[in-house]
């Protein structure tokens, strides 16, 4: 017989998850400010000189970051995007053409070997590589032509989270300067607070609701499918529940058939062309008789009572993904604690995960 007590768990207030998350705003506001003159010069290379398209690098939270590229940056500049397998370039070994591409990596540890393969190689092959990182000093740092600070300053959580919020508003401030849209731009100086605002949203019904659950499908589309990916992966490390995410477009070719009586749905509701679609593929699935929630700036009228979570209003529709993980992080790490997990130390997991 097993006599070894169970660590107490934290309050919800007083886990790193919850003290670094909230630190986002600040970090974000001192990001834009620093990497101004950084971000600023690369616009301009970048106007004078396009890329022929992007790739990006990049793995965990960081990938799902670089969903958020490919949506960001073909919708507001018509460039094409496309997230790298790293196995190519670090196990494979197959050289690849990147002549005229702009190579981005995005790390926060800048320290994984496939990572630092793959912008090597991307480098020998032709394109212009910029590292999106929170460890200035890395390998990755020293491998690329132009250094992004992240500047999300020290995360001891094994859960990432300011620091995939200061890389999703790297990425909104290049793209922002890259297209010089005033509306982009006018939206990175209202950002912070529509995040200090995010934090405050009460998301207790989805908390409650998910209590006792054993899968769930998370959904979004479009500059929304990132902050899906994001909500999946941190239901499975912190509350060990089995999460999956999807496009509220794909989940129609097979993965729906899943979903009835019971069955939880979260559905990211972008403020933009894909925002309709996916409200109607909500009100499909509660006539299943499946537990819905939805986040939409505008509201879900058709939703049941307490499932309809708020999302404050974004400066620009490219906030809203920002916006919509605040608030979740909030309530994953409520649920976390609710479940019996410290989202702070999941199961098997470090916080820096080197793969080759």
């Amino acid at each position: 017989m097993n006599d070894a007590v169970a660590p107490a768990l934290p309050a919800a207030t007083d886990t790193l998850m919850y003290r670094e998350a909230q630190q986002t705003a600040d970090v974000v506001a001192a990001q834009f400010a620093r990497n101004r003159d950084i971000i600023g010069h690369l616009a301009e290379d970048l106007r004078r000189n396009p890329p022929l398209f992007v790739a990006t690098c990049a793995r965990g939270s960081s990938d799902h970051a670089a969903t958020y590229a490919k949506y960001l940056f073909e919708t507001q500049l018509g460039v094409v995007t496309a997230s790298i397998s790293p196995s190519v370039g670090s196990v494979y070994n197959i050289k690849q053409n990147m002549k005229g591409a702009l190579f981005i990596v995005i790390s926060q540890s800048g320290k994984s070997p496939d990572l630092l393969r793959n912008a090597e190689a991307a480098a020998d092959a032709g394109a212009r590589v910029v590292a999106l990182v929170n460890v200035e000093d890395s390998p990755l740092a020293a491998l690329a032509d132009v250094v992004i600070p992240l500047g999300a300053g020290p995360e001891n959580s094994v859960a990432a989270t300011k620091s995939y919020l200061c890389s999703l508003s790297a990425l909104l401030q290049l793209a922002a300067h890259w297209k010089n849209d005033d509306s982009l731009l006018a939206a990175l100086d209202a950002l912070p607070d529509a995040l200090r605002a995010a934090w405050q949203s009460d998301w207790t019904s989805l908390t409650d609701g998910l209590v006792d659950a054993h899968n769930l499908f998370v959904l979004g589309r479009g500059l929304g499918l990132a902050a899906a990916q994001e909500a999946a992966l941190k239901f499975k490390e912190t509350c060990g529940l089995h999460a999956e995410a999807y496009s509220s477009a794909e989940v129609k070719h097979g993965p729906m058939a899943l979903v009835g009586p019971g069955f939880p749905v979260l559905c990211f509701a972008q403020p933009d062309e894909t925002e309709q679609g996916t409200l109607a593929l909500a009100r499909e699935f509660r006539q299943r008789g499946a537990e819905v929630w939805v986040s939409a700036e505008h509201g879900d009228p058709a939703s049941r009572p307490g499932q309809d979570l708020a999302l404050v209003h974004a400066p620009h529709p490219a906030c809203a993904p920002l916006l919509t993980i605040q608030s979740f992080y909030k309530a994953i790490n409520a649920l976390a604690l609710r479940r019996g997990f410290n989202p702070d130390v999941p199961p098997h997991l470090n916080k820096v995960t080197e793969t080759v």
